[in-house]
């Protein structure tokens, strides 16, 4: 079957590789949709991320959705012809974490796309039945993949502890952005504020539900949030660039009391901040991993109409142009916000 790999930084090649057969407890996905997410640019341009390097060629992606052609021994379902969502995070599931039901957290997790695992840019997947999400009715391809980066920003408003009237500032306005101001204003946020430096983005973040969407290339997005509360601060903040001027930003910006929860991947796998502005306001920080337990809640809720999915999906290529798509959202250009690699 074709896949995808990347063999080093920008070095990518479309190969072949055995169609995999379906093991115990297992179903086989023949891929439709996989999106591209700021991770995937990541490893494609530095060989590595968060310090895990890739030592052989690896396939990518994370974000998919398919149909499952076929059923390992023991299996019961999801039968034949069913679309689904594939969750890419598979946890031990007996180890003192996944135990305590944080399954996200588990030290010999195996996620797809990072190696040596490998991820969706490819025709077929054998994954565990129990990670497979039936879509519903009317639910795209498209949509199935974005639950994907959805339960992530989902998983962040839970982090996040929103409550019915906060302020909320969303620093950094692309999909997990987006996303995460569809769920602070879902979640119960009387205001929600969003920053990035790519014009359409702001556009973007503006028709999702953010009340004010600022320029951070071309104006102080600090003293125009300051200002803005009167000089209070919001009461959650969401980075979600992965930039160190942004995560300095989230500081400046929460209220006394405050929670930053940080998102975004940086380039270089650290983060600063003036320890003294975070220590004096007594802010809480929490780092997001990953999601855990958020693909039944989703589904319910873009089933329901109350997310906006499709929005995000903004352009497709096939499976050969993988090069052509990572470069067009390495560049930002075109209002690119998800592109969407077709298998």
């Amino acid at each position: 079957m074709r896949a995808m790999f990347v063999h080093g930084p920008g070095d990518l090649r479309l190969g072949e590789m055995p169609r995999p057969e379906p093991g115990p407890g297992e179903v086989l996905v023949r891929v439709r949709a996989v999106g591209i997410c700021g991770s995937d640019v990541h490893t494609y341009e530095y060989g590595e991320i968060g310090g895990t390097v890739i030592r052989s060629p690896l396939v990518l992606g994370h974000e998919l959705a398919g149909v499952v052609e076929a059923l390992g021994p023991g299996v019961q379902g999801p039968p034949p012809g069913t679309p689904v969502a594939v969750d890419p995070s598979c946890s031990c599931g007996h180890c003192e974490f996944c135990v305590e039901g944080d399954p996200h957290i588990c030290p010999s997790i195996r996620f797809f796309g990072n190696w040596p695992h490998h991820g969706g840019f490819r025709e077929y997947l054998a994954h565990p039945a129990d990670l497979v999400h039936p879509l519903p009715e009317g639910m795209s391809f498209d949509e199935g993949a974005l639950l994907e980066p959805m339960g992530v920003a989902l998983f962040v408003a839970d982090l996040a502890g929103i409550r019915l009237g906060d302020r909320v500032a969303v620093l950094g306005s692309g999909p997990i952005g987006l996303l995460c101001v569809q769920m602070a204003r879902l979640a119960g946020a009387a205001e929600v504020t969003a920053t990035d430096v790519v014009v359409e983005r702001l556009g973007a973040a503006r028709r999702l539900g953010a009340d004010m969407a600022w320029n951070a290339a071309t104006e102080d997005v600090v003293a125009r949030i300051v200002d803005h509360t009167g000089g209070r601060g919001v009461d959650v903040v969401i980075e979600a660039a992965g930039a160190p001027e942004t995560v300095e930003q989230a500081m400046e910006v929460a209220k006394p009391g405050g929670t930053v929860v940080l998102v975004g991947i940086p380039a270089e796998d650290r983060v600063t901040f003036r320890a003294s502005v975070a220590r004096r306001k007594g802010l809480t920080i929490k780092y997001d991993r990953r999601m855990k337990h958020t693909y039944p809640r989703c589904i319910a809720l873009a089933q329901a109409g109350r997310v906006n999915l499709k929005a995000l999906a903004t352009h497709h290529f096939p499976l050969e142009r993988l090069g052509d798509a990572l470069d067009l959202v390495i560049r930002r250009a075109d209002g690119v916000l998800k592109a969407i690699i077709e298998v």
